[in-house]
């Protein structure tokens, strides 16, 4: 018996949040920077979610199913708001603590945290999203996927990215 019959609608749909929402949700920061409208946007991707299930037919895994809702609503989300409206002062913010190191490792870590988040987001919004799917782990085939974009355009995306936020994060530290 696969996942779907031995699931309830709810109980999938539950069990999809519980498992992905985390990761929805620091998706979320590479579209929106202010937290109250990146919660409108996790609500907008959980009801998006919740709508298209009972379409999922298994062509791609799941993650890559849930990821390209993410991503079309976030683009969706982020060229219908007006410019006027968001605010370019407030970063996202993150758990991104480890209880585990000294305080003033955890400031260390939190601060580069910050600077990257921070460098993330002056990236264009084409690299943007490759980064932030790159860090939530997908392999570039399911980037691809999620994008709607090939492969090759993937590399070349991470590659320009990661050019941009080295070059970034040097000229913070000047």
């Amino acid at each position: 018996m696969n996942k779907a019959t031995a699931e309830s609608a709810q109980q999938r749909f539950d069990r999809i949040m519980r498992e992905y929402g985390p990761a929805l949700s620091r998706l979320t920061a590479g579209y929106e920077k202010v937290a109250s409208v990146r919660e409108e946007l996790m609500q907008e991707i959980a009801l998006a979610i919740w709508q298209a299930l009972p379409q999922f037919r298994g062509e791609c895994s799941e993650r890559t199913f849930v990821y390209r809702i993410g991503h079309n609503r976030g683009l969706t989300h982020t060229y219908r708001r007006p410019a006027a409206h968001q605010r370019l002062d407030e970063l996202p913010h993150l758990e991104l603590v480890d209880p585990q190191p000294r305080p003033d490792q955890q400031v260390a870590t939190i601060d580069q945290h910050d600077r990257l988040r921070s460098a993330i987001q002056t990236l264009p919004l084409t690299y943007r999203q490759v980064v932030m799917l790159w860090l939530e782990d997908l392999a570039q085939a399911d980037i691809a996927a999620v994008l709607g974009i090939t492969e090759g355009n993937v590399a070349v995306r991470l590659n320009r990215a990661r050019a941009a936020l080295k070059q970034a994060l040097q000229e913070r530290t000047r």
